[in-house]
């Protein structure tokens, strides 16, 4: 019961993670939304680490067990290599560079306007979107 509810919020969790970049782009919310995505990122390892861990432990037992597999378990993996993927690769992300400003010493700042992600960024944005509407099945759906 506990394993199930980690793993539904952690894939709630992480899809919001993943989808932060989507998400900033939503009129009224979207700098709010990237505020808190930005806070939580360097947590964000430990996010995948659950994800990872169990939804790995109901893959082995419902593979083992029964009755099937569900669709909970195969997103919440694909939620915990997605936000573990630098640290398995040993390659340092975006996130973990020093940030530089373009100007002199104690100059602020401001902020860049979000640009449309495209590629494997917009892929990932809508995984973490999937990955959300799976975690919310997944608390309101009774426990096998």
């Amino acid at each position: 019961m506990v394993l199930a509810l980690l793993l539904d919020f952690a894939n709630i969790a992480g899809g919001l993670l993943l989808a932060a970049v989507l998400l900033q782009r939503l009129p009224k919310v979207g700098s709010d939304l990237g505020l808190a995505a930005r806070a939580a990122a360097p947590y964000g390892w430990l996010v995948g680490l659950v994800a990872l861990v169990t939804a790995g432990y109901y893959l082995l037992v419902h593979l083992t067990d029964g009755p099937r597999v569900f669709h909970f378990e195969i997103v919440g993996l694909g939620v915990g290599v997605a936000l573990l993927w630098d640290r398995l690769r040993g390659r340092s992300g975006p996130g973990r560079s020093p940030a530089r400003t373009n100007g002199p010493p104690g100059a602020t700042r401001t902020e860049p306007a979000v640009r449309a992600p495209t590629g494997a960024a917009l892929l990932l944005a809508v995984f973490g979107i999937i990955a959300v509407i799976v975690g919310f099945q997944g608390l309101l759906t009774p426990d096998y």
